[in-house]
């Protein structure tokens, strides 16, 4: 039996150490600020997904969303946080923007993750180039959108005698011929510069292939830019403009689609995040909808790719840095969110079981072009030069889709465009 001395002095001694353990700090719960624009239903649900897989992990996510679908908005946001000195954990970027903050030394380096999680072997070697900055790892790509898109109406199609999807380029005007004179819109377009821009990409792959659009589109190679091939590009766009009705200019991109799914209209040019529009109005691939490559560009993908650039953080919130990124980069994570999103993993080896006829299409399409090194970046979705020559392209595609320039014009202002 313990004396009462005994039992006082290990009172005493249990208050002691209780008081030491209440007087310690409590450990601050792991978390994470992203920042980013996706604010539409479906991207929403799907970046749910990727919270969902953090809170397992212990992380708290906390979500700062900025509203507006280039994410201008977000930019001028995150120049305010880092001038605090309290830029948040990862923010949503795409293309030249990635390298321009990755030139600031203001972003984390990602090399441990990737390297222990193998991102090099299956993350495309052109989407690399902007989700590394001097061989650094600084973001970690959620998705590959790609531009060289065409969308079709399948009743419409059929009503207009259209039999088999046109893989040539002849084939595809004598295509739009037949929906026009059956009564429909052939081309459902929106005359905004980015959605000029967009059918130029598509036409200047068709027309001179990948050296062509290399040189002249990234490389800025002039004697390219002022080719006899760069003066066919422009009298193509000049046949489609014939194929658009006369209500386009100013039309949003998802209005066109719109057309294209009511059965007005037969065709539209645009990225694959058109499909999530016909998916959201419930038609079908195969059977509602056709989706194709622009024909004379099979094999071929031009691209543009959402991506979590990381900032420098504090010691104590690295390791909750690490667990994002490297949700970001779970094979399920990637198939659940693009799946929602219409576009295609950010890595090549994710299956493509939960993918309907057009993404299993795209998937391919990815792996086959990242192969044969036929992967481009997109200019007219900022992959292929910065922001101010992409602009002045606009300037000149636009013109000329309008009809204020003529083709030869149009050349000679593309190669006086590119020189900034």
């Amino acid at each position: 039996m313990k004396s009462k001395k005994q039992k006082g002095t290990l009172m005493l001694t249990g208050l002691a150490i209780a008081t030491a353990v209440l007087a310690l700090p409590a450990r601050a719960q792991q978390s994470v600020e992203v920042l980013h624009w996706w604010t539409s239903g479906g991207e929403a649900a799907a970046l749910n997904v990727l919270k969902g897989n953090l809170e397992k992990q212990g992380v708290k996510w906390n979500d700062m969303p900025v509203a507006g679908g280039g994410g201008e908005a977000a930019m001028t946001a995150l120049r305010a946080r880092v001038t605090a000195g309290n830029p948040p954990t990862a923010v949503q970027m795409l293309g030249f923007d990635i390298l321009d903050w990755g030139k600031q030394g203001v972003v984390a380096d990602l090399n441990s993750v990737a390297a222990k999680e193998g991102w090099d072997k299956v993350v495309p070697t052109a989407l690399q180039h902007f989700s590394k900055y001097n061989g650094k790892w600084i973001a970690a790509p959620v998705n590959v959108h790609s531009t060289n898109w065409v969308w079709a109406n399948k009743a419409v199609l059929d009503k207009a005698g259209v039999t088999a999807m046109p893989t040539t380029w002849d084939e595809y005007i004598a295509a739009l011929d037949k929906v026009q004179k059956a009564g429909f819109v052939a081309l459902a377009h929106g005359g905004q510069p980015w959605q000029d821009a967009t059918l130029f990409d598509g036409v200047a792959m068709s027309t001179g292939g990948i050296d062509f659009y290399r040189k002249a589109l990234i490389d800025l190679d002039p004697k390219a830019l002022g080719s006899d091939t760069m003066l066919k590009v422009f009298q193509r766009m000049g046949q489609l403009r014939k194929y658009v009705d006369k209500d386009f200019s100013g039309r949003d991109w998802n209005v066109a689609s719109g057309m294209v799914i009511s059965e007005k209209a037969g065709f539209q040019m645009m990225g694959d995040w058109a499909k999530g529009e016909f998916l959201n109005a419930k038609k079908v691939p195969g059977k509602d909808f056709l989706c194709f490559r622009t024909p004379g560009t099979q094999g071929m993908v031009s691209f543009n790719s959402d991506q979590f650039v990381m900032f420098k953080v504090k010691a104590d919130a690295a390791a909750a840095q690490a667990k994002l990124a490297s949700a970001i980069m779970d094979p399920g994570f990637q198939s659940a969110f693009n799946v929602v999103k219409g576009s295609v993993p950010a890595r090549t080896d994710v299956p493509n079981t939960a993918f309907d006829d057009c993404g299993k299409k795209g998937m391919a399409d990815l792996a086959e072009a990242n192969k044969k090194n036929t992967l481009v970046g997109s200019m007219a979705h900022g992959h292929a030069v910065p922001a101010s020559l992409k602009n002045a392209f606009y300037d000149v595609i636009t013109r000329h889709f309008n009809g204020q320039i003529d083709d030869k014009k149009a050349v000679a202002e593309m190669v006086s465009a590119s020189k900034g």
